[in-house]
């Protein structure tokens, strides 16, 4: 009777801490495509409708990249695949030229779980900043609806916040403080169990595959787990003036208002627009 009591003992211990020493040597890549819907508001006087649709298919085209995110346990880094299409969105029309810059490809964003901090390279006025901070976990909510995602079963997960921010366009004369609502849906799996996930979302217990976020979409087309030919090596940027995350915002801010004495009033037939998009 013993031995039965031992034995059972034995196999329930190796069920349970087998799946665990799997989870703790878990490495692997995650390979996304990122689209994004693209809406221009411009007087109708200067741009005519077919050409609004024009630069915005151009812009659409050019903003669908891809990105692979690299992970273990604990750390992860995140990054744009290199391409041919790696610069700035540009798109023109009527004589008015849009350029959208939506970061370098070289540029890489690092996360470590275990202490809490990230560390991303960033670019403003010309010149390289690395910020360095604690991570700011979002509040998911999980709502109990799933769908496969690949050969995987995704649950949902969504999370509201309203944050400060500052808008300027070309003709006003001041910067505009706001509140904007963000509101994500993220698909998560817990098959892969890491709280990973692409570009600033992470802290869900499986490795987020989708994302939804005020018209832009994140989907996970490939998964690479634990390779063995090209095995994961986790990248930390290196490059650029170390800053918190409050100095680059008030270094944003700076760039904002240089943009806003530039181009106060209307523009000109001809001026050339850079729109900066990111976090």
């Amino acid at each position: 009777m013993k031995a039965k009591i031992l034995l059972l003992v034995s196999i329930f211990f190796l069920s349970v801490t087998v799946p665990q020493a799997i989870a703790q040597g878990l490495t692997g890549r995650a390979y996304y495509k990122s689209s994004s819907q693209i809406k221009i508001s411009m007087d109708s006087t200067k741009m005519a409708p077919e050409q609004m649709a024009e630069i915005q298919a151009q812009l659409k085209k050019q903003m669908d990249r891809d990105y692979i995110l690299s992970f273990t346990q604990t750390e992860s880094n995140w990054k744009q695949a290199e391409s041919l299409g790696g610069g700035p969105a540009t798109a023109s029309s009527g004589g008015m030229t849009m350029v959208i810059n939506t970061g370098s490809q070289d540029k890489i964003l690092y996360r470590n779980l275990a202490d809490q901090s990230f560390a991303r390279e960033e670019e403003v006025m010309g010149k390289e900043f690395l910020i360095k901070d604690t991570l700011e976990p979002s509040e998911w909510e999980l709502t109990g609806e799933t769908k496969k995602i690949g050969n995987y079963t995704a649950q949902k997960a969504i999370y509201t916040r309203i944050i400060d921010s500052q808008r300027f366009s070309t003709g006003m004369t001041e910067m505009e403080n706001v509140k904007d609502t963000i509101r994500v849906t993220a698909w998560f799996t817990p098959e892969i169990p890491v709280s990973h996930g692409p570009e600033s979302y992470f802290g869900l217990p499986g490795l987020i595959l989708e994302v939804q976020n005020q018209g832009r979409t994140l989907i996970c087309e490939k998964i690479e787990l634990n390779p063995s030919t090209n095995p994961v090596k986790i990248e930390q940027p290196k490059k650029g003036k170390v800053v918190n995350r409050e100095e680059f915002r008030a270094m944003q801010e700076e760039s904002m208002k240089q943009m806003m004495n530039q181009y106060q009033g209307k523009p000109g037939e001809g001026n050339q627009f850079t729109i900066r998009i990111g976090n």
